[in-house]
């Protein structure tokens, strides 16, 4: 069966966009904000879908309706994501996902996050000199690309439970690359953005991004990409065989190894070597929630259960204020402090799992916060189970190059899917007409400190630590509540917890709590999201002895929340996404 994309529909949603007001940046982050489109709640009975852009909306929404589940329908929103917001994710990328099993009550994670190199060594990211090398430099380029999972994650989730044929759940992003699609203002800004760090390096990418004058594609430009229409095509012929074990493979592998300046090291034998896990969801009581994220190599679900879990301890309040908005940044800051330090692959390094979201634990680490005085920075605790080995803390930045989606089914199955390839356009690297990831730089660049080893250091094979945190909440019946996620880099943590928080607590509409303006603090200054209610706290909380800043907080939450009446979706104004259902 062969879909037939709603273009009609689509241009009203993105005509909204071009009238979309451009807040200026405080804070320049690799994929900064481009603008505020107001939203509005979505209401269904039957089953939805929210995701980062109109046109991939409208392809998972085509196959739920057309009798489809949530896995087929994230195949479908994937793909077309991979076209029209290439910056953000994509098959040259790696993912995560929850999903739940409506008809066995089940809840599963899976693991498609990107690997290191077989040789690659402690040493990777330091210079001649020993010295770490320039970010930038390293990011553009192939030393930063790992192997590639989100194709064969959405393979394997297809395999297992979905019920349409694989090609045809990619026809709509092959039809669109072949046709074309209307560039966004929120692409043609990024290209503009981009354009000095590294997006004109390479002829290929250069090619695609920006007109034969020099010019970054103007909104409403009609972008093909026949490259990648014959990439999906191969896919949807023989699935991720030619991606992993033959000629994208080697394709990728040539690309990488000949940059110039920056190459990489990666091999065929690390495209065929590459697995996905399925990895024990990390579920966190919260006021009689169950909220459920993923494990390592992502500390996102690790790091919002302890966030609540230490919140637990304390009276939430019925709404945000200058008050709750410093016990949620004390508790960030304990749990920050905890990531910093122990958390990584856990394939490769010892971690206390289970002793970081303890119940006890967590109410001793509640105690070390001052209701009435902010600290200027949390030191990590002692979690029961605690490991011999003794770690160094690591801080390394996290660029929010990523995108999120939740589906509901007609059947109640969901799923809750972020995928990334890091940095904004990633390594800059296009290969047959989708973009490289850069995720090697998501490692810690030293691999010890003080003589103790760090615990995300660069190892062969290695998964590097991410802050991604797709995320299911259950209620006390053990039925799923809300799905939730976002990008963002290590602010993911911030803004997931804030919009459940939000939900859970102060019992606001999902679009209302993803509009909520984002405070954010990763274990030094509470950084409160510019033009929005947040910034009307700063006197009392620096009153409380806060450093604040005033930043562009780029989000991108697309949740659902489950309600005896149906379902209620909401998609962040801060980028271009849309609900549809029915």
């Amino acid at each position: 069966m062969r879909y037939v994309l709603i273009k009609q529909r689509t241009a009203l949603w993105l005509a909204l966009f071009l009238a979309t007001n451009i807040c200026s940046a405080l804070d320049i982050q690799p994929e900064q904000g481009t603008g505020w489109t107001n939203k509005k709640s979505v209401r269904a009975e039957k089953f939805m879908v929210t995701t980062a852009h109109p046109l991939a909306t409208q392809a998972g929404y085509t196959v739920l309706n057309a009798g489809g589940n949530a896995i087929d329908a994230a195949v479908a929103v994937q793909f077309v994501l991979n076209l029209v917001e290439p910056q953000s994710s994509g098959i040259g990328g790696g993912a995560f996902a929850l999903y739940w099993d409506a008809t066995n009550k089940s809840l599963s994670s899976w693991d498609g996050r990107e690997t290191a190199p077989g040789a690659a060594k402690a040493d990777y990211f330091l210079d001649e000199n020993g010295e770490p090398r320039d970010w930038w430099e390293t990011v553009t380029g192939g030393r930063s690309v790992g192997v590639p999972g989100t194709l064969k994650m959405l393979e394997q989730l297809h395999q297992r439970f979905g019920v349409w044929p694989w090609k045809e759940l990619i026809r709509p992003a092959i039809d669109l690359a072949e046709d074309g699609f209307e560039v966004t203002p929120r692409l043609s800004q990024s290209i503009t953005a981009a354009a000095d760090k590294g997006l004109t390096n390479f002829d290929t990418t250069r090619e695609y991004f920006f007109n034969t004058d020099g010019t970054p594609l103007a909104t409403g430009s009609v972008l093909k990409n026949p490259a990648f229409a014959a990439t999906l095509q191969l896919i949807a012929r023989h699935g991720s065989t030619p991606f992993y074990r033959g000629a994208i493979a080697e394709d990728i592998v040539a690309t990488v190894r000949s940059t110039k300046d920056n190459p990489g090291i990666l091999t065929t034998a690390d495209f065929a070597e590459y697995h996905v896990k399925q990895r024990k969801p990390v579920c966190v009581d919260y006021r009689g929630y169950s909220v459920c994220g993923m494990g390592p190599p992502s500390s996102g679900g690790l790091t919002v259960g302890q966030i609540l879990g230490i919140l637990n301890s304390f009276d939430p309040g019925v709404q945000p204020n200058a008050n709750t908005v410093h016990l949620y940044s004390e508790a960030a800051k304990l749990a920050y402090a905890d990531r910093a330090l122990y958390m990584a692959d856990s394939d490769f390094v010892s971690m206390p799992l289970a002793g970081l979201t303890d119940p006890g634990y967590l109410k001793q680490r509640a105690l070390l916060i001052d209701n009435n005085s902010s600290t200027s920075e949390a030191t990590a605790g002692e979690p029961p189970w605690q490991q011999a080995q003794i770690y160094a803390p690591d801080m390394q930045e996290e660029r929010p190059g990523t995108s999120h989606f939740s589906i509901v089914d007609h059947d109640g199955n969901a799923l809750s899917m972020t995928t990334t390839i890091e940095t904004g356009f990633g390594s800059r690297l296009m290969v047959r007409g989708f973009l490289l990831n850069n995720e090697l730089t998501d490692f810690s660049w030293e691999p010890e400190k003080d003589g103790n080893l760090v615990a995300n250091r660069v190892e062969g094979g290695k998964r590097p630590r991410s802050s991604m945190a797709p995320t299911i909440i259950f209620n006390a019946d053990g039925e799923p509540y809300m799905l939730i996620g976002s990008p963002g880099g290590s602010r993911i943590i911030n803004y997931v917890a804030k919009t459940l928080i939000a939900v859970l607590d102060w019992n606001m509409d999902i679009q209302d709590a993803i509009n909520l303006g984002h405070f954010v603090n990763r274990n030094g200054a509470t950084d409160l999201e510019q033009n929005t209610e947040a910034t009307n706290w700063i006197v009392e909380l620096k009153a409380l002895g806060h450093e604040t800043k005033v930043r562009d907080l780029n989000s991108g939450l697309h949740g659902i929340v489950i309600t005896k009446d149906g379902l209620v979706g909401g998609a962040d104004p801060r980028r271009e996404g849309l609900v549809l259902g029915d």
